[in-house]
């Protein structure tokens, strides 16, 4: 199997090691903690914070590095909804090498419609397992070249808005590098499913569905440019898509990224828009892009733009 190679300055950064004697802080009903806010807010470097099946109407700022927030059981049962802090999100993450596993944060709203499930405001961050279901954004970030978000084994469902903008199920700033793998979004209203200023963009294994009521933009979007591969992924786009043109665009608000390579391979991508053709691929860079391997339904042009078809 081919395997992406991204090299970008600066984007090891330091490595955060948990400090010995870390501490298990568990929060729930019987629990030292009643509210996940209350065990996030007393986690010190390298702590575990244990969340319990139950539904809290809580949000939390992560001030410590190298914190773990991780329900316990089945991540259905383990709910974070309804409030934002700083009038941003669920979980605001002002730290470093941060990893949240195994919840479900859902109903994030503020005023200026960017709610987000997890706002990644401190550092390189890492979500797995996480349930993101009907929230403005799924995940925000903060720009910074040195930080990487990497999300595995995550679902979102109906995340998305647009106002005045749009928000959508992922949307990252301009970090280092996204990795998205073995995650499913579907019926994204509104916005883009992945929306990525990152230097380097890679989704592999993932679900991305319409359905018959999403109404999502793209399936993937890089405005500015920037290292892309997509491989390995189920895309559909449903009657009800916003945007008829493409799956994926890159370049669509002026190229501002180093652009080394676009490699989108392997995916399986299905038409569902009644009387509308559509492309996979809308590059507007200048850079060659390489589709090799995919399989296309219904009223699908491979490329539009530079690049090559296999």
């Amino acid at each position: 199997m081919r395997r992406a190679r991204f090299c970008a300055a600066g984007l090891a950064g330091l490595v955060f090691a948990a400090p010995a004697g870390a501490a298990v802080l568990q929060a729930g009903a019987g629990k030292t903690y009643p509210l996940p806010s209350a065990a996030i807010a007393a986690a010190g470097a390298g702590d575990t914070v244990e969340i319990y099946p139950g539904q809290y109407f809580d949000c939390a700022t992560v001030h410590a590095p190298g914190v773990t927030i991780e329900g316990v059981g089945n991540a259905a049962d383990v709910v974070i909804t309804d409030k934002a802090c700083s009038g941003k999100g669920l979980l605001i993450v002002d730290a470093p090498d941060v990893t949240v596993k195994n919840l479900t944060l859902t109903r994030a709203r503020v005023p200026d419609g960017n709610g987000a499930g997890i706002r990644m405001e401190g550092g390189s961050l890492t979500v797995d397992g996480v349930r993101f279901v009907n929230n403005q954004d799924g995940i925000l970030t903060a720009p910074d070249p040195h930080w990487v978000l990497t999300v595995r084994n995550s679902y979102f469902e109906r995340d998305g808005y647009c106002g005045d903008y749009c928000a959508h199920g992922i949307y990252a700033a301009e970090i280092g590098r996204v990795i998205v793998d073995h995650s499913k979004f579907i019926r994204t209203r509104d916005g883009h499913s992945i929306k990525s200023r990152a230097l380097a963009t890679e989704v592999t294994n993932c679900t991305i569905e319409d359905g018959p009521d999403g109404n999502s933009s793209y399936a993937i979007e890089l405005p500015n440019g920037g290292a892309l591969i997509a491989r390995g992924n189920h895309i559909e786009k449903g009657p009800k898509s916003g945007n008829h043109s493409a799956a994926i665009v890159l370049g669509s608000e002026g190229v501002t990224h180093p652009t080394p390579e676009i490699v989108v391979e392997d995916n399986d991508f299905t038409n569902d828009m009644d009387g509308h053709g559509t492309v996979l691929v809308n590059n507007q860079t200048a850079t060659e892009a390489v589709l090799r391997g995919n399989v296309l339904h219904g009223e699908v042009r491979a490329l539009q733009g530079d690049g090559s078809v296999n």
